[in-house]
């Protein structure tokens, strides 16, 4: 059995949730994952460069991904115009020495925005070697009713960006067949935001392997072609009683990972 050298394992500081940022280094380096992705959201020290390098640097755990803030609760983080939010995680992911922004499709209602997505997007780009990864999303759904909250599209593969993140998560809530969608992101898919999903309505991030997604099965095949972007653990624990409950929970996502990851050659 071998592992790739290239694909490393992080923890994004959203596992941790509703405990702080801070945390989430502090876990990631106890269970030794190989880096965290920082979710920027209404903790201030995820919105803070100097604070963040002062926790990776204190914890060894190199900061691998910034996530923009691109929720409904970070409306106001880092801005409320969304291209200033992008500007300010490309500095911060330059900064940190972090390789990859994570990126949601624009709301709807940010009309504007929404409009000159693809290209701002790609228009990043070429300003950084920063990699601007957009994320699959799913249709938001309350009982027979779906609502279309994302545009140009809540599957970014129907659009040409440069790179892609893939959420197993969010292809559970969509109910997309998840290894067709890797499938049409082909080369361009840079990010795995891991977790899993039984295709609720809500948006589960499952421990890996407690859902429906192939979980197991996309990671075996990243191993075999040389996946050599990140994998991100992604997960809610936000129903753990205890913080012992919620570190054996993402100790057994890492262990997961690290199983699936180790293939063996072809």
């Amino acid at each position: 059995m071998v592992r790739i050298p290239d694909a490393k394992v992080a923890l994004s500081t959203a596992s941790v949730y509703p405990e702080s940022t801070a945390t989430a280094f502090e876990i990631a380096a106890r269970l030794g994952y190989d880096g965290v992705e920082v979710m920027v959201w209404t903790d201030p020290v995820s919105q803070d460069i100097e604070a963040l390098r002062r926790l990776s640097d204190y914890h060894g755990v190199p900061i691998l991904a910034v996530h923009a803030p691109c929720l409904l609760i970070t409306q106001r983080v880092w801005s409320t115009d969304p291209w200033v939010k992008l500007q300010r995680a490309k500095n911060a992911a330059e900064k940190l020495g972090a390789s990859t922004v994570v990126v949601h499709p624009p709301f709807r209602w940010q009309r504007s925005y929404a409009r000159e997505f693809v290209r701002g997007v790609w228009r990043m780009e070429h300003e950084t070697d920063v990699r601007f990864a957009v994320e699959n999303m799913y249709p938001w759904r309350y009982r027979d009713r779906e609502m279309l909250a994302y545009a140009p599209d809540w599957d970014p593969t129907n659009d040409d960006y440069r790179h892609f993140t893939i959420d197993l998560s969010h292809t559970a809530t969509s109910r997309s067949e998840a290894l067709e969608m890797v499938g049409r992101m082909g080369d361009r898919l840079a990010h795995l935001h891991l977790a899993d999903g039984n295709g609720s309505n809500k948006d589960e991030h499952l421990v890996p392997g407690r859902g429906s997604q192939p979980c197991g099965e996309l990671l075996e095949q990243l191993a075999v072609t040389g996946f050599e972007g990140h994998v991100v653990v992604e997960v809610n624990t936000r129903r753990a009683m205890s913080a012992a409950e919620r570190e054996a929970d993402l100790a057994e996502a890492l262990a997961f990972t690290r199983l699936h990851l180790a293939s063996p050659k072809r």
